[in-house]
């Protein structure tokens, strides 16, 4: 009895392992601004709209531009209980639904701010004294291209 149990036990280990490898497809985003703070300036900088498209797993966040998972930043979640934010100045601290993650290559440190419309990505470069702010909302949903009617597919035939 003891030995079914630790079977039983080791199988949904191993189920919860493979269902926690498997990423999916959360959102996309546009990168609308970026902001480099030096001690006491911020300066808003130049940057073409880029589309980043974001993936999780529940234990780990994936940001690609190109759309692949494979090929993506990876941030490991450190909170999933909601994100703080303040509507306007000195209005009331609210809590809505997301998660912050972080990632740390190369001497830099970077923290991600990710709800359902917003992503917000802080890098701290090591040897730096700039902190640099990236800022990204949720992207409109492609357009809908209406299917061709049965009077125009006969037609092209």
């Amino acid at each position: 009895m003891k030995k079914r149990a630790a079977i039983l036990g080791f199988l949904l280990i191993a189920v919860s392992t493979a269902a926690a490898a498997e990423f999916r497809h959360i959102g996309d985003f546009v990168v609308r601004s970026r902001i480099k703070v030096t001690e006491d300036q911020a300066k808003p900088t130049t940057i073409k709209p880029l589309r980043l498209s974001v993936y999780t797993d529940g234990i780990t966040v994936r940001i690609s531009t190109t759309g692949e998972v494979e090929n993506s930043s990876e941030y490991k979640i450190y909170r999933s209980d909601g994100i703080g934010r303040q509507q306007g100045e000195g209005g009331a601290l609210e809590v809505v639904p997301g998660v912050q993650a972080r990632s740390e290559k190369g001497g830099v440190l970077r923290q991600i701010r990710l709800t359902e419309r917003t992503l917000t990505l802080t890098s701290f470069p090591g040897v730096s004294n700039q902190i640099i702010v990236t800022h990204a909302v949720a992207a409109s949903p492609p357009k809908a291209v209406p299917a061709p009617s049965p009077e125009s597919a006969a037609a092209d035939r």
